[in-house]
């Protein structure tokens, strides 16, 4: 069914910019001094700030026991079922002995539980902060630097005792870096990392977790690569030492994986008939722990085995300053990516679910999270994907669940931990690559994306092959650095259009796209899809005078040549009657000397005679002196000259899409006023959002030539007011009328 067509008539009278603000009585917005409300102070303000760092004490106390309560029980069950697995075999990841996977599952957990705003997202060890944190640890203490002289083995105890000293240090410095920006609301530099960025640096990082998994699939005793191609050396070397491969390895991890996903495509199918999802990782630790004591994998068949698990918690350590150096380059790197992943997930279940989610606060919880988990030998932690859908599809409403799954952990830290001393390194290798599968699934972005946006499918391919090639610090910076020189070079090549009107309408596109769009005669308008400032103003104004159809610059250039040779000519005709006149007054005076010479009888007719020609010299003086500036006026015109003149009278500037003005752009702006007063065609601006405008005073643009009764509230305005008033008075009256 079609709509009802209803005519609408709109009348008002053409405003330009003085008289849009006299009718709307413009004024300066009252400004409010941000520092003055940060330096009041009230018992109000101090609650407020007190919910608003410490949000437990703003929700808990609200909090329906009846109806959440048994939903968070559940689901911290689930995710610390899940937790467990991870945290030891991320551990591993990171280069770490796996206890300290277990202490990252459980600290940060509980202080996020205090802090964080989200409700939903699971805060503990992620696949990608471990590998990055891992290829820290790798580089400062590689095993080469512990290898004992009389057997040549590494010395893994002080190996280990370096490495988790620099992952605590490195973890403070993360937490320092994260509640320094989120006290600064510093949130919104997450916004410089594009969905692309993330999701193809998230992929090439799950490249970099499953080759770095491969030696415990293997067996194998790789060396320690870092810095740019690390990966490519990693690869190459599993290539070339496949010949020693420990076959009891890769049978345990490939049993372990296939089982693993067996289970996982079980509890799938099943999980709408059941309350919780099967634990896959932890009966795949139970059944691969028991085997491997049971049939000693490790010394029977030379399976690398977790070994000590020491029961209890350690005591807190301080970081040590002095590695502060070496790590503040990869610290900055690892809270920007926490973050980033943090936010992104917090965001989806607060849309979903109908909370809001405080960027700057849920810095500094992850900052705290890390810094105070640095103190107690944790490594940088983040959020992970899989146990936060976990954590949202069995039940759990708040982060009571977490603080479920974290003294869940703690139990096993104090009494069960050393139970898995016997599991094999390639169970949890097989943990960590079939975790990988939804991270590895986002290869399939390339079709969409080549699909949707190409532009973003050029950030994501470059984030990707730059992070693998670069690895992971670098390869972040080269991926945030293209997406903004993109973002730039974007601005650069905006569309240009050449406006007409849709019939009957006041509304004006682009006659390239709008068929039945027509310019209007003589009015030229002219718009750009972008905003216009330094990196473009001089390609707006190449594309202005290119879609103009007259060759502007060699027009003036003429008609400069054409006036010059003028002026020539004029001064040369000056000259030569200058000279006749002066010849001319040197004759009457001689002739008057020889007649003086007769008699003193005619002085008086001399004297008559003198005075005679005075008069008749300043006659035409005074009528060529009158005459002169209208002469020369006429004699400028392109029509005088003999020049072509332009097919239109009047250029609008549509200039809607600008958000704002820099002096470039300004002095642009006032270039072309000139070049296309200089052949014959007024300029109109419209359009102008107010804060442009103010930004146009405070630059000095308006003045004599330029004013405000040059800059119309909209394009239709414009057009109107340059009918009515042309600079050439060849205008059809009857397009006027019309519009």
């Amino acid at each position: 069914m079609e709509p009802r067509r209803r005519d609408y008539h709109v009348e008002r009278p053409l405003l330009n910019q003085e008289q849009l603000e006299e009718l709307g009585r413009w004024g300066p917005a009252t400004r409010t001094h941000q520092w003055r409300t940060w330096l009041h102070c009230s018992r109000a303000r101090a609650r407020g700030l007190l919910l608003r760092h410490l949000p437990v004490l703003a929700w808990l106390p609200r909090y329906p026991v009846r109806d959440w309560l048994l939903g968070d029980l559940l689901s911290g069950l689930s995710v610390a079922i899940m937790q467990l697995p991870q945290g030891l075999a991320y551990a591993l990841l990171a280069g770490l002995p796996p206890v300290f996977g277990l202490y990252s599952s459980f600290y940060p957990v509980f202080i996020y539980f205090l802090f964080g705003t989200s409700r939903h997202i699971s805060v503990g060890t992620f696949a990608v902060m471990s590998v990055m944190v891992g290829s820290v640890t790798e580089s400062l203490a590689p095993d080469e630097d512990f290898m004992q002289t009389l057997n040549s083995t590494v010395d893994v105890a002080a190996r280990d005792t370096a490495r988790v000293q620099l992952a605590s240090t490195l973890s403070v410095l993360v937490g320092l870096f994260q509640v320094g920006l989120g006290l600064v609301h510093f949130g919104f530099v997450v916004t410089y990392l594009s969905e692309p960025l993330v999701r193809g640096y998230t992929t090439a990082a799950s490249v970099q977790v499953f080759v770095s998994q491969l030696k415990y699939v293997f067996g194998l005793h790789l060396s320690s690569f870092s810095g740019p191609l690390s990966l490519i050396y990693t690869v190459l070397e599993v290539c070339w030492k496949l010949p020693q491969s420990v076959v009891g390895a890769m049978v345990t991890a490939l049993v372990a994986g296939v089982v693993l996903v067996m289970v996982k495509l079980l509890s799938d199918k099943l999980k709408q008939h059941l309350p919780l999802p099967i634990p896959g990782e932890l009966l795949t630790l139970i059944g691969a722990t028991g085997i491997s004591y049971g049939v000693g994998l490790n010394h029977r068949f030379g399976v690398d085995v977790v070994g000590k698990i020491p029961a209890g918690l350690v005591p807190p350590v301080a970081p040590s300053p002095q590695l502060f150096a070496k790590l503040v380059g990869n610290a900055f790197a690892i809270a920007v990516v926490g973050f980033a992943i943090a936010i992104s997930l917090g965001k989806i279940f607060a849309l979903r679910h109908g909370y809001r989610v405080d960027s700057n606060q849920e810095l500094v919880a992850l900052g705290l999270c890390n810094l105070i988990g640095g103190i107690f030998q944790c490594f940088p932690v983040s959020c992970s994907m899989s146990r936060s859908l976990v954590q949202e599809s069995t039940g759990g409403n708040t982060q009571v669940a977490g603080a479920v799954s974290s003294l869940f952990i703690l139990i096993i830290i104090i009494k069960l931990g050393e139970l898995f001393q016997d599991l094999p390194k390639a169970v949890l290798a097989a943990i960590i690559i079939v975790n990988l599968k939804g991270m590895l699934m986002q290869f399939k972005d390339i079709c969409s994306l080549w699909k949707a946006n190409r532009g973003d499918l050029l950030i994501w391919l470059v984030t990707f092959v730059a992070t693998i090639l670069l690895n992971l610090d670098l390869g972040l910076a080269v991926a945030i650095a293209f997406s903004l020189l993109l973002v730039v070079v974007r601005t650069q090549l905006p569309r240009y259009s050449v406006l007409g009107q849709v019939p009957d309408t006041d509304i004006y596109r682009d006659v390239a796209e709008y068929s039945e769009a027509r310019e209007v005669p003589g009015v030229k308008v002219f718009r750009s899809s972008a905003t216009v400032y330094f990196a473009n103003a001089d390609l707006y104004s190449d594309a202005l005078k290119q879609r103009c159809g007259v060759d502007i610059d060699k027009l003036i250039s003429r008609k400069k040549k054409l006036l010059k040779k003028q002026e020539l000519k004029l001064k040369r005709l000056q000259k030569e009657k200058l000279q006749k006149q002066a010849a001319a007054s040197n004759g009457t005076s001689v002739a008057i000397d020889v007649n003086a010479s007769d008699g003193d009888i005619k002085s008086n007719n001399m004297e008559g005679s003198k005075a005679e020609v005075i008069s008749t010299e300043k006659e035409p003086e005074d009528t060529e002196a009158s005459g002169q500036e209208d002469a020369k006026a006429s004699a400028c015109t392109l029509k005088a000259l003999g020049l072509p003149q332009p097919d239109f009278h009047s250029l609008v500037l549509d200039l809607g899409t600008l958000s704002f003005v820099d002096t470039v752009c300004l002095k642009s702006l006032k270039n072309i006023f000139r070049d296309f007063r200089e052949i014959e065609v007024e300029v109109y601006l419209a359009a102008c959002h107010t804060p442009v405008v103010t930004q146009m005073e405070a630059g000095h643009f308006f003045d004599a030539s330029i004013t405000k009764q040059h800059l119309f509230a909209s394009v239709h305005d414009a057009v109107i007011f340059a009918l009515q008033h042309p600079r050439s008075n060849q205008v059809n009256p009857v397009w006027v009328t019309k519009l």
